[in-house]
């Protein structure tokens, strides 16, 4: 199905600073107040949809129940061999994403060890993009990267090809930023980048591994306006609800936030970093749009 909001998507972003993290909830009811929805209340997705808005563009896919078990199985196998990673990921204090506040261990202490990680054969460090080159995100520079590269490979794929069908124009960005990344990493010596890249199987330049954390309403500066990050999620959780404040729509999972819900929790985000297309040279993509697409709207 298809849900239409009255929002012009492309207007609402320009509206939104890199510095408005979407933890501002005065800032947040003033922007709601400026660009509504047009429907009253907290509208909830539990079926397949599609997100729509004034223009035609398509805001987000909402897809229940899209991975196979075989898929799922090799999801947790892949995080579990991240585990040590995870586990030193969590902090004491400092950036929620990694504050042990926000993590709990999965069910009876025996699930995915809490964590969050970052994956990319070309990864800036905060404050770098435009001061020096790229390199491989600290867990796959370890002896266990090949490993780590080939357990992520198959869905990995899955996730690329889904994206094929949701926006062809970001998947072909994504193909000749990796391509042009690879021209550079031999022509720069980059160390490891060319050997990563021989075994990333994502169109997707960054792969977020989140396991057992509760995430609060916000927004990430770091992917590109118009393209679609995917989250992909499993475990054997029940009552986890992905909150889409800004837009009032809340999905039974899955600013956007994901309430805690009890049993063993794993998300991987797939996502185009914009520092590392703008390095590449590869122009904006535009926005998916509805033109050509057989919807049903409700």
């Amino acid at each position: 199905m298809t849900v239409k909001i009255q929002i012009d998507i492309a207007r609402y972003s320009k509206l939104i600073s890199p510095k408005n993290t979407g933890h501002n909830e005065e800032k947040e009811e003033k922007l709601l107040e400026r660009c509504p929805p047009g429907h009253e209340g907290t509208k909830v997705v539990d079926k397949p949809a599609t997100i729509i808005d004034v223009s035609g563009t398509i805001i987000t896919w909402y897809l229940p129940d899209a991975l196979t078990e075989t898929t799922q199985k090799e999801i947790r196998a892949a995080t579990d061999l991240l585990g040590p990673s995870l586990e030193k990921s969590v902090k004491a204090d400092g950036n929620w994403r990694y504050n042990q506040e926000w993590f709990k261990q999965g069910s009876e202490n025996v699930g995915s060890t809490p964590g969050c990680i970052n994956l990319s054969p070309a990864w800036f460090q905060q404050g770098h993009e435009n001061l020096s080159d790229p390199e491989v995100s600290a867990s796959l520079k370890g002896p266990s990267s090949e490993n780590i590269l080939k357990a992520i490979a198959r869905p990995a794929a899955i996730a690329s090809a889904a994206l094929r069908v949701m926006h062809p124009q970001q998947y072909f960005a994504g193909l000749r930023a990796l391509s042009h990344l690879g021209d550079k990493a031999v022509s720069k010596e980059l160390p490891q980048m060319p050997e990563t890249l021989q075994y990333w199987a994502s169109v997707f330049n960054s792969l977020s591994i989140i396991s057992n954390r509760e995430t609060p309403n916000h927004r990430d500066h770091l992917s590109i306006p118009e393209c679609f990050d995917i989250l992909t999620t499993v475990g054997n959780y029940s009552n986890a609800w992905m909150s889409m404040p800004s837009l009032q729509l809340e999905f039974r999972i899955v600013r956007h936030g994901v309430d805690g819900g009890e049993g063993d929790r794993i998300a991987w985000a797939w996502y185009m970093r914009d520092s590392v297309h703008i390095y590449a040279r590869v122009p904006s993509c535009g926005w998916a749009m509805v033109e050509g697409r057989i919807l049903t709207m409700v």
